[in-house]
C-alpha cells in the first residue's frame, strides 16, 4: 500500500460455536429469532431414543452396550431411554411435539412416562397418557404435584 491511502471496510464481530469470537467482513447478518422457552427434557429423550435405535439398525453400533460405551453412560440408562420406544406411536409423537416450557419445570417428567412405557398394552398406555397429559395441562405454575 502507498502511504496516505486509506482503505475503509465494514466489519462486524460475532460469537461462533463455544463462544469463540470472530470478525466478519460486511454488515452483520441478522440472527433468526428463536422460539421462547426450552424443549422439554422428555421430548429430547424421545428424539434421542429414536436416533439411537437408528444407529443400531444401521449397524453403526452393534447393541445397547455399545451405545453405553460410546455415550459414556450406564447400560441401565441406555435401557431406560430405549424403553421409550415401547410407547404407542401416537404417544411418541405427542412427546416429540410437546409445547416448549417457558416458565418453571417441565409439566411431564421422564419418570411418569417410563411408568407408561412399562405397560404392555397400547390401549392402557393411551389411557394412562390421557390422564397424565390432562393433569399436566392443569398445572398452572409448572410445579410437580
Amino acid at each position: 500500500m502507498q502511504p496516505g491511502v486509506t482503505v475503509t471496510k465494514q466489519v462486524h464481530f460475532d460469537t461462533r460455536n463455544r463462544g469463540r469470537r470472530a470478525m466478519g467482513v460486511g454488515p452483520a447478518t441478522p440472527r433468526p429469532s428463536l422460539p421462547e422457552g426450552s424443549i422439554p427434557h422428555v421430548s429430547r429423550l424421545m428424539a434421542l431414543a429414536i436416533r439411537l435405535d437408528g444407529l443400531i439398525r444401521s449397524g453403526a453400533v452393534t447393541d445397547q452396550a455399545g451405545l453405553a460405551r460410546v455415550g459414556h453412560v450406564s447400560r441401565a440408562r441406555i435401557t431406560q431411554i430405549m424403553n421409550l420406544l415401547m410407547l404407542a406411536p401416537d404417544i411418541q409423537e405427542a412427546l416429540l411435539f410437546l409445547p416448549r416450557t417457558t416458565k418453571g419445570r417441565d409439566p411431564i417428567h421422564e419418570s411418569d412416562v417410563r411408568a407408561i412405557a412399562a405397560e404392555v398394552l397400547w390401549s392402557r398406555q393411551r389411557e394412562s397418557w390421557r390422564r397424565l397429559a390432562s393433569s399436566a395441562c392443569g398445572k398452572q405454575d409448572g410445579s410437580r404435584q
